[in-house]
């Protein structure tokens, strides 16, 4: 996976050296956002957070709606981490605080002001759940280093890393010495980490090729970029499609005249499967290109787009690629049925009725009215006096026909109102599984 990095300082996105030296800043983080989750999550680092100052929280949480963000910058305690869960941040980065010894004795540190903090790390595990925990292990040759990489610890990279893997399912590892100067990353230092540890591990700091980055792939290592992508040394599009096992496309028989293929499934934003094919480097260069999703057809032996004759072309929302890089994943918005003959996807007849499709109709009789529309009539003031009147029915009701019709009306008004809210389905089930995690 190719991870983009937005880091904030006083408001603003912006790209250091070494931690301090401003080098540009930006003033889009929407847009970014929404651009860098086409090809990876999105890695949102608060640096004042980071260095003790005001966090920038109103400027994030609306990132953490436009795309999947794993968030860092001063999360020091596990509430700080179950709140930006509940806000919508797939993972949550911490760093300095794992390595204060908060007993001054053992914990790797014998005895000293440094160790790896494993009751904290159990209480962040316990918090939001190990698969959401990822290690900040930043390292100035061989040593981490916290505070902003200021302070170094005394603690080795590797023991350290080794002892925090319990409680995390994935170590961010930045090579600070190299970080934001374009030199290039320290192979030897990412190798002597991925044969010390089985956790997943993304790497950064002076990422700045796209050789560098298909060779860190190979190692099983995600990819942080910064620098690079800002300067334009590489595009994101490029970096996703060089991080994909393409030797897997040949070695699985699924290459044509010379063409590594790998599989393309493609989904819509509910999760229904819609179709599957195969993809090569050239369609998902033009998948990126055209802002539609395309496959490579082994019959025709050629590039096509989805829909290029019936119309119903697949919207690209994102990419993804497996766990070993060798499948990829699409999210899509369809414009018509999928399947040739005329089926909503090649597995299912119909489209399956669910609460994000709900609201999508909801949203899309409030946005463009059509003559008639109950829906359209429902504002503010309404949508809340039906929806108590069905939550009373809903209490009322006797047998289970009516509880399910009630269910009903008190599901379509509380859509509608979410609706008007700006409040969606994912952010409720959200909120939900926060608590579940309590």
């Amino acid at each position: 996976m190719v991870i983009a990095s937005i880091d904030i300082q006083n408001g603003k996105v912006v790209q250091l050296r070494q931690g301090s030296e401003l080098m540009l800043e930006r003033d889009n983080a929407g847009e970014l956002a929404q651009a860098f989750d086409r090809c990876g999550e999105v890695a949102v680092i608060d640096l004042d957070a980071a260095m003790g100052l005001r966090p920038n929280t109103t400027m994030i949480t609306p990132l953490l709606r436009k795309a999947e963000c794993r968030v860092g910058g001063g999360i020091r305690t596990p509430q700080q981490a179950k709140e930006l869960v509940s806000l919508g941040a797939k993972k949550v980065i911490i760093g300095s605080s794992v390595f204060r010894n908060p007993d001054k004795k053992g914990a790797g540190a014998e005895g000293g002001e440094f160790g790896v903090n494993v009751s904290l790390l159990k209480a962040f595990a316990q918090a939001i759940g190990r698969e959401r925990l990822v290690v900040a292990v930043d390292a100035r040759g061989g040593e981490i280093v916290i505070d902003g990489w200021k302070k170094a610890t005394g603690l080795d990279l590797v023991q350290a890393s080794r002892l925090a893997e319990p409680w995390a399912s994935e170590l961010l590892f930045t090579c600070v010495e190299r970080e934001g100067t374009m030199t290039g990353i320290d192979m030897t230092a990412v190798k002597t980490l991925r044969e010390a540890v089985s956790s997943e591990i993304t790497v950064a700091g002076g990422v700045s090729s796209l050789a560098e980055i298909e060779e860190i792939s190979a190692l099983g290592c995600n990819v942080q970029l910064g620098m690079a992508l800002y300067t334009g040394s590489v595009t994101l599009e490029d970096a996703f499609v060089r991080s994909l096992n393409w030797a897997k496309g040949e070695a699985g028989g699924c290459g044509g005249h010379d063409r590594p293929l790998l599989p393309l499934i493609a989904q819509s934003r509910d999760g229904q499967v819609l179709m599957s094919g195969f993809a090569s480097r050239e369609a998902l260069h033009e998948t990126f290109k055209r802002g539609k999703l395309c496959f490579h057809s082994r019959t025709r032996q050629k590039l096509w787009m989805k829909g290029e004759t019936s119309g119903n072309v697949l919207t690209l929302v994102r990419l993804r690629a497996d766990c070993d890089r060798d499948a990829i994943l699409a999210t899509v918005e369809p414009s018509g049925p999928v399947c040739h003959t005329g089926a909503w996807s090649c597995f299912s007849t119909s489209r399956r009725y669910t609460l994000e499709y709900l609201q999508s109709v909801i949203a899309g009789r409030f946005r463009d009215p059509v003559p008639g529309s109950y829906t359209a009539t429902l504002d503010d003031k309404l949508v809340r006096e039906k929806l108590m009147e069905e939550a009373e029915e809903l209490c009322a009701a006797k047998t289970h026909s009516e509880t399910v019709w009630e269910a009903a009306d008190v599901l379509y008004f509380t859509a509608a109102l979410m609706t008007r809210a700006g409040v969606s389905f994912e952010e409720v089930l959200a909120e939900l599984e926060r608590r579940h995690l309590k």
